[in-house]
């Protein structure tokens, strides 16, 4: 099939829509359920790039969970541990390991998350289509999909839940357009490969050590931004995405907030937030969202009384400001990559924060003295790679 008729475009009042093969070949995408979006269809094609290039560089089966174009979370398949398994909620799944590369996707940053979009590298088994059929989500793809997967997943909203199969061998041209204003605009497509020679032999800081976790990290890192919107930064722990921040105009706000994200997966892993006991029936993303207010600075929204009745089944005492910067200060090992090179020091400052010893970036900034300088006083591990990783 060359063409595919589309609900409407990025907005309800963008009709028609469609998406064809200029060459008049066919569509390496096959609908097996539902009816696709505009955007689905975005999110569905950057996360599959995103997930097949996981599964090339790291030998490990892959997900990805997209919202509006960005990875909300991206995993590679490693085993869960105890409290892993606790906060993204699989219990009842016997999890293979491309459950395990979902689980870490969608559970990096879950209300981000909510009403995703998912990618998968390999064929989606019973497990992952169960861990599936628990969230809100928009659609899957895949490159096939076993059987009582996929009986799993037609039954998911009412029947209307989007299910893609891809064609794991297509290969896109090497020049690819876009349309904008009327303007026609061309670029070569970027089959850019991201690995240890070209992203990590670089080491400029005092610092010359990368474990081969270390290694691992970066390179998701690398990967993951290479399908974020610019500017982006992308923080990485133990094969998944933990803090992504995209879209920001200037790169230390994306630091703050992807340092902001990665400090609340790790607070949601304190005994304070594992021993949070909600009231019964609670909907889950109701339960999510009150995670994230009672980690946050607005925690009296759902304290107040009258309020955490409703939430709680015992009302929590406050987490602290000293309480939260206690347990943040344990998460380390962190790494973290950027799109472009940093111009201050103040992104490395940041990052520290939030346990990062291990970074990759471009390079290429007036002032990436004082940035090595930065990296150096906190005995963190640099490479400078020349790679500039913009996408929009």
């Amino acid at each position: 099939m060359n063409e595919l008729q589309l609900k409407y475009g990025c907005n309800p009042n963008q009709k028609p829509a469609r998406v064809f093969m200029d060459d008049g070949s066919d569509l390496p995408i096959t609908v097996l359920n539902g009816r696709p979006g505009y955007i689905n269809l975005l999110d569905a094609l950057n996360g599959w790039q995103l997930v097949k290039e996981l599964k090339e560089a790291t030998g490990l089966p892959a997900a990805t969970s997209f919202k509006h174009v960005s990875p909300a979370g991206a995993a590679v398949g490693l085993p869960l541990s105890d409290t892993l398994k606790q906060i993204y909620f699989t219990d009842g799944v016997e999890l293979t390991p491309l459950a395990c590369a979902y689980a870490r996707a969608r559970g990096a940053d879950r209300m981000s998350s909510f009403g995703d979009f998912i990618s998968l590298s390999d064929e989606c088994d019973e497990a992952t289509a169960l861990l599936i059929k628990k969230e809100v989500s928009d659609g899957v793809l895949a490159p096939s999909y076993s059987e009582k997967a996929l009986e799993i997943l037609k039954a998911k909203k009412n029947g209307n839940y989007l299910v893609i199969q891809i064609d794991p061998n297509y290969v896109p041209a090497d020049l690819e357009k876009k349309q904008v204003f009327g303007v026609t605009f061309e670029q070569g497509h970027n089959f850019l490969k991201i690995d240890e020679q070209s992203a990590l032999s670089n080491i400029v800081t005092k610092n010359k050590t990368l474990s081969e976790d270390d290694k691992r990290n970066l390179i998701i890192s690398l990967i993951v931004l290479k399908y974020t919107q610019s500017n982006s930064v992308c923080f990485v722990k133990d094969g998944q995405a933990i803090g992504i921040g995209a879209g920001q105009q200037s790169r230390v706000h994306c630091t703050r907030l992807a340092g902001q994200k990665a400090d609340n997966w790790w607070l949601r892993q304190s005994p304070k937030v594992l021993g949070l006991q909600f009231v019964d029936g609670i909907k889950r993303a109701d339960r999510d969202n009150a995670i994230d207010v009672y980690i946050g600075e607005e925690y009296m929204d759902v304290l107040a009384e009258g309020k955490w009745q409703n939430i709680f089944k015992v009302k929590p005492s406050v987490f602290t400001r000293e309480e939260k910067a206690e347990w943040i200060s344990k998460n380390t090992n962190v790494a973290l990559g950027s799109d472009a090179f940093f111009p201050f020091g103040d992104n490395i400052e940041r990052a520290r924060k939030s346990g990062v010893t291990v970074i990759a970036q471009p390079g290429g900034s007036v002032r990436d003295d004082q940035v090595i300088e930065t990296a150096d006083s906190y005995n963190m591990t640099m490479a400078f790679n020349g790679i500039r990783l913009f996408h929009h």
